[in-house]
């Protein structure tokens, strides 16, 4: 595993979630699941840290993020009436707390999130920019020039495509926002699946 350099300061919102360390994160579908819009996440050593649930009749694509314990921490819902497509991260009130924009790219594909950390008021800008489907995207922090998480799927081992099940391997550098960075990996997925089949469908 490639370790990520520490950030100066804190990113994201949800406080309870910030990488000690460079950690990885396994985004996996369930086997089973009917929709193809409920998967779980978790640690690299296996230990359980999210579960995503998506709303099958909803218009907007909704979908929910809760910890292991339950706790809703946010939805991700598909906004309209954008020239590109646009997701909004809403937390358990309701709150708009991140903005996923995605761009035109003559390779691989091409993100924009925006927030602002609480801690410090800072707002940032985070460009996701790579090969989605093939190798890696980096997520960098376009304020202090930071790769602040990457997305691999060659990090995974073939017993983790059986059954046909989408997997990505989600590196976050120390204090960076694991929930956050998680919430930006989807909508990519999303993004990139429109018209079917896909992580989440």
């Amino acid at each position: 595993m490639a370790q990520l350099a520490p950030l100066a300061q804190p990113i994201g919102v949800f406080d309870d979630y910030f990488a000690r360390q460079t950690e990885v994160i396994v985004l996996r579908e369930k086997v089973m699941s009917l929709t193809g819009d409920s998967f779980e996440i978790k640690m690299q050593n296996g230990t359980p840290l999210f579960r995503v649930e998506g709303k099958v009749l909803s218009i907007s694509g909704r979908k929910t993020l809760t910890d292991m314990s339950g706790k809703k921490l946010f939805d991700i819902v598909k906004e309209h009436l954008h020239i590109h497509t646009t997701f909004a991260v809403e937390d358990a009130s309701g709150r708009k707390v991140m903005t996923v924009k995605s761009g035109f790219a003559l390779l691989g594909s091409k993100a924009t999130a925006t927030f602002t950390t609480p801690r410090t008021g800072q707002q940032e800008v985070l460009k996701m920019k790579g090969n989605w489907f093939d190798s890696a995207a980096d997520i960098v922090d376009e304020r202090i020039g930071a790769v602040v998480g990457r997305i691999d799927r060659k990090l995974l081992s073939g017993r983790d495509l059986l059954f046909g099940q989408q997997t990505y391997a989600l590196t976050v550098a120390p204090n960076v926002d694991m929930a956050l960075m998680v919430a930006l990996c989807i909508c990519m997925d999303e993004k990139n699946n429109e018209g079917g089949g896909g992580l989440l469908g």
